[in-house]
């Protein structure tokens, strides 16, 4: 079967609007032109079109979907697969946020008690697989199994006092990095603030400190394209100033 724009909108729930602009940035071009100039997609434009819809629900961007879905070696049917993955993933995140949720609304009415831990559960496991699927080989390559399950384990047990803490400290390792940065010396009072709020915010995860550890944390912030691109994202050359500045701090070469 044959669609046009608007028909092939309305069938996805999605604007003309967006389909004319997948045509425009070359993410999905429509089968053929008719002879009255309009777009007429065809079974492989529709398959491709859901493709997209499930990168774009996963919170892939359009450029990295591009890339995706136009290249040669493009399997449809293990996207597929591994959509099934992350939605399945996604699930388990939700699950655990509406059980959450359930036992505030239990507790709220007297029904049950909860624990400071219990309450923040939900939130903190999602951190933990959001962590695992971004960084995980790499964080358990560099410190070991043990290190990192005790770090989620830590976590975990975390009270809301704690958990408050730690999210405010992490903000500031931000703003004072980012401040420091503007100077331009990692090794001024400013950068080193920061590379010692830096210290107190991983022991919130570590269970043993070592400054080789910390020092190893800041190089894989610039080895790795991830953690660099996290960093870099408003203020190119970050990664490598907090990376310098932890070096200086911990007195840590190489």
């Amino acid at each position: 079967m044959e669609y046009t724009v608007q028909k092939l909108g309305k069938l996805a729930g999605i604007s003309t609007r967006t389909l004319r602009y997948y045509d425009e940035i070359g993410i999905l071009k429509p089968a053929r032109i008719n002879s009255s100039g309009y777009r007429i997609y065809g079974k492989k434009e529709v398959d491709k079109l859901q493709q997209i819809l499930f990168f774009r629900e996963l919170g892939v961007s359009l450029d990295n979907i591009k890339n995706i879905v136009t290249a040669p070696s493009f399997d449809g049917a293990a996207a597929l697969r591994e959509h099934r993955e992350k939605l399945l993933e996604k699930r388990a995140q939700l699950n655990s946020l509406i059980a959450n949720v359930e036992k505030t609304i239990a507790v709220t009415e007297g029904r049950m008690k909860m624990s400071d831990s219990e309450k923040f559960a939900g939130f903190k496991q999602k951190m933990i697989d959001e962590n695992e699927k971004k960084y995980g080989n790499e964080i358990r390559d560099k410190f070991g199994e043990e290190a990192v399950d005790q770090s989620n384990a830590k976590l975990m047990n975390m009270t809301e006092e704690e958990y408050n803490a730690v999210t405010k400290l992490e903000q500031q390792v931000k703003e004072t990095f980012a401040l420091a940065f503007a100077t331009g010396d990692p090794s001024g009072e400013l950068a080193q603030k920061a590379a010692d709020f830096h210290k107190k915010w991983i022991t919130f995860y570590w269970n043993k400190y070592s400054k080789e550890a910390h020092a190893g944390l800041a190089q894989m912030y610039v080895d790795d394209e991830r953690f660099k691109a996290y960093y870099d994202k408003d203020q190119p050359g970050t990664a490598e100033f907090i990376r310098d500045a932890i070096r200086i701090y911990t007195g840590v070469k190489e």
